[in-house]
């Protein structure tokens, strides 16, 4: 008599969110089958460690097959030895491509090459992350980068076009994007201090403000999608912010008309305070953009905000409530002087109040982030 088998025949691949979860984070098959035995799952399914250990390198042996796919998630949906519920698609790809913050900020500022990722053992190390995960991460972060870096466009969009992945995780990367694109100084001591949300969020706010895809860039709303890049600053603009050295000759006036606003929304102490240190608030932020068309100035952006604005308000100490107020009054003082009616040199049709604005708004954001941290 030969024994009745049961037999199922399906054409979905089955993938456990559990399992996939641990090996997305680095853990290998013995380290995942403590894992899930911790967490009962041996009781749970009334099953033998030597069951789940079979099931969990199983599963492993399809995850190490999928992962060429994701790696291009657009032929995942085409794809007929591993079909997936759309579902489970996004689901994969969604997790195999999430980071931990903490990888990327020790990832940030340092070249996508061979040698970096030969000396992840460090951050893995630093962060308390597997070796495995990042190595993907960083993999991912260096095919991304390749991917979209001579696309034009949004980056946000571009990268949500190839890689499939949710808004809010297409901008992160649209953020790294633009970081190593412009090559920021990111390493140096006085910045260990700032997380990746912080660049993040100065990215984010430079890419919609300063590059060739603001409303604001040569041609606007008039030029097309495809003309626009937002990981590329519009040059013109950075050309007319060195007519802010106009101001410097006006200081007096910007601090006078500043303090009269201020006075009655923020404590006497710190009035007093930017009557006292006006010019060092002031020529910091207006140096920053004065030199902002320089590359090597640029670069180093994030340094030269921290050395000449953070810290003298650090030192000062402002709440971060008062120092946004001082800010958004301090530029519309700013804008308010006769002064800024003029054109600025370049190919500008609008006046130096409209490139203060645009080039204020933004490093009042950043700024205050960088300060909150």
């Amino acid at each position: 008599m030969l024994p009745e088998v049961d037999i199922f025949v399906g054409n979905y691949t089955i993938i456990d969110q559990d399992v996939f979860e641990l090996w997305v984070q680095g853990y290998s098959v013995v380290e995942t089958v403590s894992v899930l035995q911790q967490r009962g799952e041996l009781e749970t399914w009334g099953a033998t460690l030597e069951l789940l250990t079979s099931d969990t390198a199983d599963h492993y042996r399809t995850f190490g097959l999928l992962e060429k796919l994701l790696q291009t998630p657009t032929k995942l949906a085409e794809e007929w030895t591993f079909q997936l519920e759309p579902a489970v698609q996004k689901m994969v790809i969604q997790k195999y491509y999430e980071f931990d913050d903490i990888v990327i900020r020790e990832i940030l500022g340092k070249k996508l090459s061979s040698r970096t990722r030969k000396d992840l053992d460090d951050v893995a190390e630093k962060t308390g992350v597997l070796l495995r995960s990042c190595r993907r991460q960083f993999d991912n972060v260096k095919r991304i980068f390749k991917q979209v870096d001579e696309m034009t466009g949004s980056v946000v969009t571009n990268i949500q076009s190839v890689f499939l992945l949710s808004t809010p995780l297409a901008k992160k990367y649209a953020a790294i994007v633009f970081i190593i694109n412009n090559r920021f100084e990111t390493s140096k001591r006085k910045l260990n201090y700032l997380t990746f949300e912080d660049f993040c969020v100065c990215a984010s706010l430079m890419m919609s403000t300063w590059t060739t895809a603001s409303p604001l860039a040569a041609g606007g709303a008039n030029t097309g999608p495809d003309a626009r890049d937002d990981t590329d600053f519009d040059r013109d603009f950075l050309i007319e912010l060195r007519d802010f050295k106009f101001l410097l000759d006006r200081e007096k006036e910007h601090r006078n008309v500043t303090l009269s606003h201020l006075r009655g929304k923020i404590p006497d102490r710190m009035c007093s305070e930017v009557e006292n240190n006006f010019k060092v608030y002031s020529r910091g932020i207006i140096n920053i953009g004065c030199a902002l068309n320089n590359t090597r100035d640029m670069r180093d952006f994030f340094v030269d905000t921290v050395e000449k604005v953070v810290d003298p308000c650090r030192q000062s100490r402002w709440k971060g409530t008062e120092l946004e107020v001082f800010l958004q009054v301090y530029t519309d003082a700013g804008s308010a002087l006769d002064i800024m009616t003029r054109t600025p040199r370049g190919k500008s049709s609008h006046s130096l109040r409209t490139t203060w604005e645009r080039y204020m708004n933004t490093m009042r954001g950043c700024i205050c982030q960088l300060y909150h941290s």
